[in-house]
């Protein structure tokens, strides 16, 4: 219970901590002026429609909500800088969705589009670089490691997720090193329901070394010590290399990652588990055919026993119609195919998934997606994206439809 409450009022004494170095900051008060006068504000809008079919749901959902995001950022003082992020998310028009987390426990009947309503205090943080390559970074702040597998900020949702902690990043001669403490998680639920909200002390640990010409090597240990979901608790280390190999107008990418997962802290099943994926790309005259094969591996008899990433950006994989944001027990095998590509100012792509049981016989079914965007006149952005999930006949994933329509603005 100690530690618990301790771990509760960690993000308020990083707050008292920045503002006691802002007002020593200020005691410049020329160059304090100074900072914020050659500051650069940003003001973006992000509207989304997004409908939803699913079989086990006598309602189909409509969500139309608009985000509104401003931000501030100082110009560096003796390399210490302050920013402040603040988004509002209003349904606009249709509301009849279920915004997931317990938001709207009268929505039940709706399926989830997890964009509820309210304001949030999005990033807000302070941070001190110098000229060799070193950043130190306090408060609410966007982590993301890598490709978001298993750090990242959600960004598709409208409430993004963001860290409460400390974030440290040194890069020098190739290598790039990368720590952060986690005191809090703001998940993408808002702060009105529990939720939203998961008190954390976690560590999170990346390096990397880049070579030119062949790629990118990077070692990662993920301790999750989540204090509000048991369940999230892991500690996580693996091993990633990515990289791209050009030849006059063919272009080759290429990815290969091992984790090995267990249980840590109060996570209430004892298990371990392995993860490990595979990407290939060509591209030639603006086509990119690619292909790519998953695994995140489970147990079909021990519920739980199954690799998670909870602090992922999971929308940008196994499908966009987000079937397996909690892993299967049975653990999950994707196999997927597509391609993508530009036609004029149009980005393009389309894919598909294959999806079954690491562990077991079991198929849980397949998936479609497709999308077509742009953005045009500097400052805007349209999208078009869909999916289209089909389950398994043997499966307890149900038949998926989602439709989006999206517009940007921002300046």
């Amino acid at each position: 219970m100690y530690m618990k409450r301790k771990l509760a009022v960690l993000p308020a004494a990083i707050l008292i901590v920045l503002m006691a170095s802002v007002s020593c900051f200020a005691q410049a008060a020329e160059s304090f002026t100074d900072a914020f006068k050659q500051g650069k504000g940003g003001l973006a809008f992000r509207y989304r429609f997004e409908y939803v079919e699913q079989d086990n749901f006598d309602r189909d959902a409509t969500a139309s909500t608009l985000r509104s995001r401003l931000n501030f950022r100082t110009a560096d003082l003796k390399g210490f800088g302050f920013f402040v992020e603040y988004d509002y998310v209003l349904a606009v028009g249709w509301d009849d969705y279920n915004a997931g987390g317990g938001n709207t426990p009268d929505r039940t009947l709706y399926p989830v589009v997890a964009d509820p309503e309210g304001a949030d205090l999005n990033q807000a943080y302070i941070q001190w670089k110098n000229d060799k390559g070193t950043l130190l970074r306090g408060g609410r702040e966007r982590i993301i490691y890598d490709n978001a597998r298993f750090v990242g900020n959600v960004g598709w949702r409208q409430n993004e997720q963001t860290y409460d902690g400390v974030y440290f990043q040194h890069e020098a001669g190739g290598y790039d090193w990368q720590a952060a403490w986690v005191g809090r998680v703001n998940r993408i639920f808002g702060r009105d329901v529990p939720a939203g909200r998961h008190d954390n002390n976690t560590w999170l640990l990346n390096g990397s070394k880049s070579w030119e010409k062949y790629g990118k090597l990077t070692a990662y240990y993920y301790d999750i010590d989540n204090k509000d979901s048991a369940s999230f608790s892991t500690q996580s280390y693996g091993i990633r290399f990515a990289g791209k190999y050009k030849k006059e107008n063919i272009s080759l990418a290429y990815t290969a990652e091992f984790a090995r997962q267990n249980d840590a802290h109060d996570n209430p099943v004892d298990y371990s588990a392995n993860y490990y994926r595979f990407d290939l790309s060509v591209t030639v005259r603006g086509f990119t055919p690619y292909v790519g094969y998953e695994v995140l591996g489970g147990d079909e008899i021990i519920s739980g026993a199954a690799f998670r990433t909870p602090l992922a950006t999971l929308h940008a994989f196994n499908g966009w119609a987000d079937k397996f944001l909690s892993t299967p027990n049975a653990g999950l095998k994707d196999f997927f195919i597509g391609i993508k590509g530009k036609g004029g100012p149009w980005s393009w792509n389309v894919l598909y998934h294959d999806f079954n049981a690491e562990s077991g016989p079991g198929s849980y079914g397949s998936e479609i997606d497709a999308s077509i965007g742009r953005k045009f006149a500097e400052h805007y952005g349209v999208l078009f994206k869909s999916a289209w999930f089909n389950g398994d006949t043997t499966s307890v994933y149900d038949d998926t439809t989602k439709i989006w329509i999206q517009l940007t603005a921002g300046f």
